[in-house]
């Protein structure tokens, strides 16, 4: 049976309760938050302070926020419940809601899959009187939760257009899911064998199918030029990909064809340079004009790592030293950022900021030295840059 707008909750069956007292039922009269969340959904996690946050804010008015992680990665229950509740009391010590724990699958039956509900962090909205009246990201609760609580928001036309557009969007995701699963039943364990010819039949199959997903064209140009370096497939491949991003307009597609080009982790040195630093030009020159290092409050770690290298490589050392240092001030933005992830990007700037400077470099208490074997500035000059 479907599950959206208007339908009765379904119950909640957790297997445990690793916070907070059990709940049996919803009570009529409280509005219930049940979010679907894990550990390893960094969405999920850097969510988590925000419902601490509407779990304070309105508990006076009868909200309780009810996470449910039924999504957890382990080889057995008793191990993901284990691992779930460290995590638990490592990150979030005074977690403020209660979370329930489910490795059987039943929670995602009774929930997820019949509301069309593909991926998480996924938020379910429980009524005064036990009924859906939301679902969705739990990003959108700030603007929906006060309509909620006043009565009408359930009736009105904001709502049934909102719950037409979920549908719509996850009918397509169901589809794109019975394309992409048979998929990656081959490429998941090709890639884990590095048997590339498989991976990349795999891969071709998927672009064929799924021409405009960045990661199945990403992931193949990287297969062609740095596992198997076939040049003359993959520098077509390659150049078709940066048109595309640059057709579209996308930070993401433009970012993901960069790093093919200039991540100082891939080998390079069999690509033809000539072609190499053509292409990275003209991607540097749209991701800096669609984000530029003026616009402050914009991420800048998604591309600028690759583009700064490429301007190293060109032999302008200041210019990829500032735009490191720019990224490193922008993952302090607004936007937040998953701390792991953070920390992680901050050291890779901070060790690409010893690289080009050739000396100790420091941002707050992380320091970096030169590493060697990172490619140095070629005798093949990219054109003149604008800045």
């Amino acid at each position: 049976m479907a599950l959206g707008l208007e339908s009765p909750a379904p119950p909640i069956t957790v297997e445990n309760w690793l916070r907070g007292e059990p709940l049996t039922s919803f009570q009529p009269g409280k509005v219930y938050i049940v979010e679907f969340w894990a550990t390893w959904c960094r969405p999920c996690v850097a969510a988590m302070p925000h419902l601490m946050e509407l779990q304070d804010k309105y508990k006076d008015s009868g909200v309780e926020v009810v996470g449910v992680a039924a999504c957890e990665q382990a080889r057995t229950t008793d191990e993901a419940r284990t691992n779930l509740d460290a995590w638990l009391t490592e990150k979030f010590p005074n977690l403020n809601y209660r979370v329930g724990f489910d490795y059987t699958g039943k929670m995602n039956k009774l929930w997820m899959d019949p509301s069309l509900s593909v991926g998480i962090p996924t938020s379910f909205v429980v009524d005064r009187d036990g009924h859906i009246a939301f679902i969705g990201f739990p990003t959108q609760l700030d603007g929906v939760l006060p309509k909620i609580l006043n009565g009408g928001w359930r009736t009105s036309d904001e709502a049934r257009n909102a719950e037409k557009e979920r549908i719509a969007e996850g009918e397509k995701e169901a589809r794109k899911r019975a394309l992409t699963e048979p998929i990656f039943a081959k490429l998941k364990p090709a890639m884990k064998a590095q048997d590339w010819a498989k991976a990349l039949s795999a891969l071709e199959e998927a672009v064929a199918v799924m021409p405009d997903d960045v990661n199945f064209r990403v992931l193949r140009a990287d297969l062609l030029l740095h596992k198997v370096h076939d040049l003359q497939t993959g520098l077509p491949v390659m150049s078709q990909l940066v048109r595309d991003a640059i057709d579209k307009k996308s930070e993401l597609w433009m970012a993901g064809a960069m790093r093919q080009l200039f991540d100082p982790a891939n080998d390079n040195s069999h690509f033809p340079p000539a072609e190499r630093f053509a292409m990275g030009k003209e991607l540097s020159e749209h991701i800096l004009a669609l984000n530029p290092p003026q616009r402050g409050q914009a991420p800048k770690f998604l591309s600028y790592p690759a583009v700064a290298q490429y301007y190293y490589e060109s032999g302008n050392k200041d210019r990829a030293i500032e735009l490191v240092e720019v990224a490193l001030k922008s993952l302090d933005g607004p936007e937040p950022i998953p701390n792991e992830l953070k920390q992680h990007v901050m050291s890779l700037l901070v060790q690409a900021l010893a690289n080009y400077k050739g000396e100790k470099a420091c941002y707050g208490a992380l320091c970096a030295t030169p590493q060697p074997g990172v490619p140095q500035t070629t005798k093949v000059q990219a054109p003149e840059e604008k800045r």
